[in-house]
Parts: C-alpha cells; sequence; structure tokens
C-alpha cells in the first residue's frame, strides 16, 4: 500500500510557509508533507522532522538527502527538550498529522491491524516503549479495559468485550490480533459486522491511544507549541477521530481569548491574555475527490491557529 498524505494540498496552504521558514513536522511518518514543506522553504530554510518511529526518521533520510533537513527519533510531546537540544529557540511553522503510516498497518509484526495476524504489540517506537498492546489485554483489570474501550474506542459492546478478554485470558495469555479479532466477534452482535467499518476498529484504536498514551502527548504537545512558534507562526494539527479534534479545539479555544473566569465573576482575575488566532473557524475536512482516492482521510479534520504574540 502506498501511504498517501491526507489534507496535504490544505496543510501546506494553511502553514503560510515561504523561503528560509523554520519549520517542525512533528510526525514525519512516510514523509508525505515533510517532502511538500522542503519546497517551499528551501533554500535557507530548514525542517525539523520528529517520529516515534526511528524507521520513519531512517526511511526518509534515504528519500531525501538535504542539510537543511533534521530527523530526530523522538516523541512530539517532547517539542521543548528537541528545540532546546537543537539551539533553536522558535519556528515559523508546526504541523502533526495525528493518523499512522499505512507501512506501520501493512507490517503484521507492528500489530497495530486487525486484517493481518501479527504480535498485539502496537507500540510506535520499538526502542523505548515498554507497554504493549498484549500487556494491557492481559494485565489490566476488566473495569479499567472497560473504560479504555469505552473512552478511547468509542465502543458500544466495551463491556462485553471485556468480560470476554478477561475470560479467555485465563485460559491462555492473549498475544495475537488475530485472537482479540476473534474475541471481539464473539461479542458483538452479528448485525455490526457488516458495518463499512470493520467491527474491530473502535477496540484495537483503543489500544492503540493507550500504549502510546496518544491523548497525554497531544495535550503535552499543545501546551509546548505556543511558545515554540514565532510571532505569526502558525500551527496545523490533522485529527482522526473526535477525542482528539476535541481536545485541540478547546486548546484553541482557549487560547484565543483574554479572560477564562467563570461567566458569574463580577470582574476577570484570571489574568489570561490570548495569544492564538484561529484560522479554521470550522475544520478543514477532505474533498470528495480525495475521500474517493484515499478512504482514511474521510474521517480526518484539520484546525489551525496563528501565534500572536
Amino acid at each position: 500500500m502506498i501511504h498517501k498524505p491526507v489534507l496535504l494540498g490544505e496543510a501546506i496552504e494553511s502553514l503560510n510557509l515561504k523561503k528560509g521558514s523554520v519549520v517542525v513536522d512533528g510526525t514525519l511518518g512516510a514523509g508525505g508533507h515533510a517532502i511538500e514543506i522542503v519546497k517551499k522553504i528551501l533554500p535557507r530554510g530548514k525542517l525539523i522532522a520528529i517520529d516515534r518511529d526511528e524507521r520513519s526518521i531512517e526511511n526518509f533520510k534515504g528519500i531525501i538527502s538535504k542539510k537543511e533537513l533534521i530527523g530526530v527519533s523522538d516523541n512530539y510531546a517532547n517539542l521543548e527538550n528537541i528545540l532546546r537540544g537543537l539551539g533553536i529557540k522558535t519556528v515559523d511553522a508546526i504541523l502533526i498529522d495525528l493518523g499512522f503510516n499505512s507501512d506501520q498497518i501493512e507490517d503484521a509484526q507492528r500489530g497495530f491491524s486487525f486484517q493481518h495476524d501479527g504480535p498485539l504489540d502496537m507500540r510506535y517506537s520499538l526502542k523505548d516503549q515498554r507497554l504493549t498492546a498484549a500487556d494491557v489485554i492481559n494485565n489490566y483489570p476488566e473495569e479499567k479495559l472497560v473504560e479504555i474501550f469505552r473512552n478511547y474506542g468509542e465502543e458500544k459492546f466495551a463491556r462485553n468485550i471485556a468480560r470476554a478478554v478477561v475470560v479467555s485470558r485465563k485460559e491462555e495469555r492473549i498475544n495475537r490480533t488475530g485472537k482479540l479479532v476473534e474475541i471481539i466477534s464473539a461479542n458483538i452482535p452479528q448485525r455490526y459486522k457488516s458495518s463499512r467499518i470493520h467491527f474491530a476498529t473502535k477496540v484495537f484504536q483503543a489500544l492503540r491511544i493507550e500504549v502510546n498514551q496518544e491523548l497525554d502527548n497531544l495535550r503535552s504537545f499543545l501546551d509546548q507549541s505556543i511558545g515554540a512558534l514565532a510571532s505569526g507562526g502558525r500551527l496545523a494539527v490533522i485529527s482522526f477521530h473526535s477525542l482528539e479534534d476535541r481536545i485541540v479545539k478547546n486548546f484553541f479555544k482557549l487560547h484565543s481569548k483574554d479572560c477564562v473566569c467563570p461567566p458569574k465573576f463580577p470582574k476577570c482575575i484570571c489574568q489570561h491574555r490570548k495569544s492564538l488566532k484561529i484560522i479554521t473557524k470550522k475544520p478543514i475536512i477532505a474533498t470528495e475527490e480525495e475521500i474517493r482516492n484515499n478512504s482514511r482521510s474521510r474521517s480526518a479534520k484539520m484546525r489551525v491557529a496563528q501565534k500572536l504574540v
């Protein structure tokens, strides 16, 4: 499968790039967005490409060999430390794409896919992450599994699936994606198995979020992003499900207004001052043509904000 970056044209345009811009791509992946960014900012520009998956960094170096490209195998939630280590105070634009690239799905050994039997892993970084999806499935108590499936996957049958997982693991440890798919299949109504969305999607999504602490990392990254941007710099975030989008939306809203005191307060005591201007009043979504050419773009939403001070 050839990985297709989502909202490519829209993202590049929204970042307002110029020759000489210093840009962070916080989720390099297969490099689709990064290649177009480089075209816009060279000569004199610089791209800091970050990815937790060390193989993404190595693969990209093989695609493009430029001294202006800095590849960093790290978590985008460590943005401040990454830039400090590179001696960079501020940047002109930041992009993160919260999807995962097709190479990860196709590699059965990574355990992301319910369509290929493989080990229940789901770690983005094999180098510095210990917790695997198998650890979650086999060690978390039933109530914690219900919470994860329900909150991170919005799975209707979280209770049924979690209970079945606990029963099954008492007989034998659940180490394979195929086995987990069997358990899910046996514990949801038949009518849900003919849906356009695969019946195991939500549980696998929930496990991926838990293993990689994706929502916490997103919050941490957003908190650091304002300080990392130069005045007038832009931040674009592409999300793929409502939990991510809600976090980004609320963050932009919070930092685009001066007072955040409760409405009933007679006067402002918070001293909060807005630091962002929201560029996208509504999230940018894929065109019908892009959805036809790239089905994974169907759920993509991009929000963009600009640093004020």
